[in-house]
């Protein structure tokens, strides 16, 4: 890839993609409860009968778009992450899932995304609550080059999809193998031997800052990037993390059936064991809700940077 391109917003990426694909395709449908992106307006101003803008009623959303979807429509839903999961829940539960409808939902600004906001918009239960819900893919992107790709497998082949945005910039992980990782369903973006550092999203890139830290201490730490957390190839993760001697999971989740509790779940059900001792790095039950940016939160909770070193360097004694 050359230098001089600079990373983009990954939300900003999806759209444009879909917008592209949406001027050749006249069945591909994007409804929006939201309306804070430019891409966005660039989206409803080209292609008008092609936008809906459902207001702050994500759960009509959900059920226009399952009406569209059994009318032969390749349809994305687009919001706030809390609310195009928790709020409109049961309608994503009793009529999507039920019929397994090929609808896309974005939700950007996952786990601790929108900080300043406090609980109102978190999401640390959103893999956990959305991994339950039956025939659904659950993906998180942690570069935009990964991004776009998910977006063209979504176009190409719609189906019921849960697709987790970020909010920030983050740099580039891959360069030419996005595909490859898309179809895996992860990739290793720093190889090592002693701690396997299993994350997703944004903590991807501090487990990448902890693993830089780690070499200066004679620990030798690999980093996975999950990009698809359901359904994940536990057989295939299994071989992948045979060479460490541990493993550590980090997420802005809630450990209870998050991440964590997915990657040992599909390695154990593969190989009916776990090989290596494990660590979950998460936020733990009954946290404190408070008022914070991100990187403040995330050391509050203990999933920051330095903890990440700390726990990988006690897993490589």
């Amino acid at each position: 890839m050359d230098a001089a391109v600079k990373p983009r917003l990954m939300r900003d990426v999806v759209i444009e993609t879909i917008c592209a694909a949406a001027r050749k395709d006249k069945d591909i449908l994007f409804i929006s409860a939201d309306l804070g992106a430019v891409a966005l307006d660039d989206l409803r101003r080209d292609l008008p009968n092609q936008f809906i803008h459902a207001g702050i009623a994500e759960q009509h959303m959900i059920d226009l778009a399952s009406g569209l979807a059994l009318s032969g429509k390749k349809v994305f839903c687009y919001a706030m992450a809390p609310f195009i999961t928790a709020r409109c829940y049961e309608q994503i539960k009793c009529v999507i899932s039920s019929m397994n409808l090929p609808v896309t939902l974005i939700a950007v600004g996952v786990g601790l995304g929108y900080d300043h906001a406090t609980l109102t918009h978190f999401t640390p239960e959103d893999i956990a609550c959305m991994r339950a819900l039956n025939g659904i893919e659950v993906l998180t992107p942690a570069d935009e080059l990964v991004a776009a790709e998910i977006a063209e497998r979504c176009i190409a082949n719609p189906a019921f999809r849960y697709l987790r945005l970020d909010r920030q910039v983050f740099p580039f992980l891959y360069q030419n193998n996005a595909a490859q990782v898309l179809e895996a369903g992860f990739g290793v973006v720093r190889p090592g031997t002693d701690v396997a550092i299993v994350a997703c999203g944004a903590l991807v890139h501090k487990a990448l800052a902890a693993a830089e830290t780690l070499k200066g201490q004679g620990v030798n730490a690999g980093v996975v990037d999950l990009v698809r957390v359901k359904p994940i190839d536990g057989a295939g993760l299994a071989k992948t993390l045979k060479g460490y001697k541990s493993i550590l999971t980090v997420e802005e989740q809630l450990l209870e059936g998050g991440m964590g509790s997915a990657v040992m779940e599909a390695i154990v059900d593969a190989t009916g064991k776990l090989d290596w001792p494990v660590k979950r790095l998460g936020m733990r039950d009954k946290f404190e809700v408070v008022n914070g940016d991100r990187d403040y939160l995330h050391g509050l909770y203990g999933i920051d940077t330095a903890d990440i070193v700390k726990a990988t360097a006690a897993l490589a004694k």
